[in-house]
């Protein structure tokens, strides 16, 4: 076991920060989404059942906000804390979109308190739909800035370095970084479509619970529908990345893949094991996919792992994050597509136990889906905290005490995990959808 110094307890409680932030931050951007969605057809059609929705969605929506901004902040912290060389040259360089990630999270936080107590205030309605817009946008362009900074992390540009001296500063190019495209369509593409399943999955599990009435029907069939929408954009953006990797950080891709060798017609690799020689066994082999996906192309030459040095090399084991992130993908896309099927053939299977459970796990699958592609993307990157400039050791602190902050913030984030369900539980329990509903109609 290696010895933990304060470059591994740094990644630690790094990984320990991120892996719980992005949970909330999914959310963040995706459910404001879903309740603008809701809320606008409940407008449209006059249906007091999609604004039921819209409204429960944003009373929960608002507790993941809380904890979302107190994750977020300690990601800020923990940067200068934790990472200060690195900080002291990047830093010059991506100050603005940290600049502006802030004021777009301040723009959705002024509209989301607007839109929170403005309901039923609007002679007309659309009205109070228009306040969600801005609420949509500001969490997209949160995601949208602090996603620049993690690619400008993966191909930096817009800068000269002599040294540990910067000069020839251009931000709006380090921003506008070749990841960027592929990054931001694939973090937009999959937090809309994990929101959706999540929203999904407690629908199920209150159908399973017994409660079928035409409230819980009409929120399947959105939250579904949606999620197969965004099931296919993630496809999408997963193509495109895989694109992107195979031009831009070949190495990632051929760690990934397990691809060793250079050669032409390279084959896709699922699952499988390596033995003490290397050699790969128990895979599933799809001939010559890999250099479609890489470059639309079945006779294109892909760049195998071992073209670079060793010391460079991401670890092989990033392999099974692929694996779990494309068949968890895979799954999302089938179950959607089948409630599809159901709806317009067979809507009598929609409400048996055992597709209602199939539902029921693919919110937390998609969750899985998101930790697992965040940790191919970060660790796929290694040894390189800038790609190419600065190695993760070089970046480190060099503090004694990094040990003790780590059981602190474990200690802060199981506090919050527990004081966040309890109250979204306490929120929902008592407060059933079918009593509020017959309130409102009755006020």
């Amino acid at each position: 076991m290696p010895e933990l110094d304060s470059v591994i307890l740094s990644r630690m409680l790094t990984t320990l920060t991120l892996a719980f932030h992005i949970i909330f931050a999914t959310i963040g951007v995706g459910v404001p989404v879903m309740i603008s969605i809701a809320e606008f057809i409940g407008v449209k059609r006059n249906d007091p059942y999609y604004l039921l929705l819209a409204r429960r969605w944003t009373r929960g929506f608002v507790v993941t906000v809380a904890v979302g901004v107190v994750t977020g902040t300690c990601i800020g912290l923990q940067l200068s804390l934790l990472w200060p060389s690195f900080m002291e040259i990047a830093g010059q360089v991506i100050s603005l979109p940290l600049f502006m990630e802030t004021f777009a999270f301040f723009f959705e936080a002024i509209f989301l308190g607007i839109y929170l107590y403005t309901w039923d205030r609007f002679q007309k309605p659309i009205y109070h739909w228009l306040l969600s817009i801005p609420i949509v946008i500001g969490s997209s362009l949160s995601a949208f800035f602090i996603t620049t900074v993690n690619a400008f992390m993966n191909t930096p540009q817009g800068f000269t370095i002599e040294g540990r001296t910067i000069t020839g500063i251009d931000p709006i190019s380090a921003m506008f970084n070749p990841a960027t495209p592929s990054k931001v369509f694939h973090v937009l593409s999959t937090s809309y479509m994990t929101s959706a399943f999540i929203l999904a999955t407690i629908t199920a599990l209150a159908i399973l619970k017994g409660k079928k009435g035409e409230y819980e029907k009409k929120a399947l069939n959105l939250t579904m529908i949606a999620s197969f929408v965004f099931s296919l954009l993630s496809f999408v953006a997963g193509d495109v990345s895989a694109k992107f990797l195979a031009e831009h950080q070949p190495e990632k891709l051929a760690a990934g893949e397990w691809h060793f060798e250079t050669e032409k017609g390279a084959d896709l690799i699922l699952f499988g094991t390596l033995n003490e020689d290397g050699e790969i066994e128990n895979e599933i082999r799809i001939p010559k996919l890999l250099s479609f996906l890489s470059f639309n192309d079945f006779d294109a030459e892909v760049i195998g792992l071992n073209e670079f040095p060793e010391d460079e090399r991401p670890p092989l084991w990033i392999h099974y994050m692929f694996d779990i992130m494309v068949s968890i993908g895979v799954y999302s896309l089938l179950i959607s597509f089948l409630y599809l099927i159901f709806m317009k053939w067979k809507k009598s299977l929609l409400y048996t136990r055992l597709f209602l459970w199939l539902i029921s796990i693919a919110g937390p699958l998609t969750m899985i889906a998101i930790e697992a592609g965040w940790i191919y993307a970060e660790v796929g990157r290694q040894p390189w905290i800038l790609r190419g400039y600065m190695k993760v050791a070089e970046g480190a602190t060099t503090s004694e005490h990094v040990g003790l902050m780590f059981i602190l913030f474990f200690a802060l984030y199981s506090a919050l995990a527990i004081i966040c369900a309890i109250v979204l539980r306490k929120m929902f329990k008592n407060n059933p959808a079918e009593a509020e509903l017959e309130f409102r109609f009755k006020t």
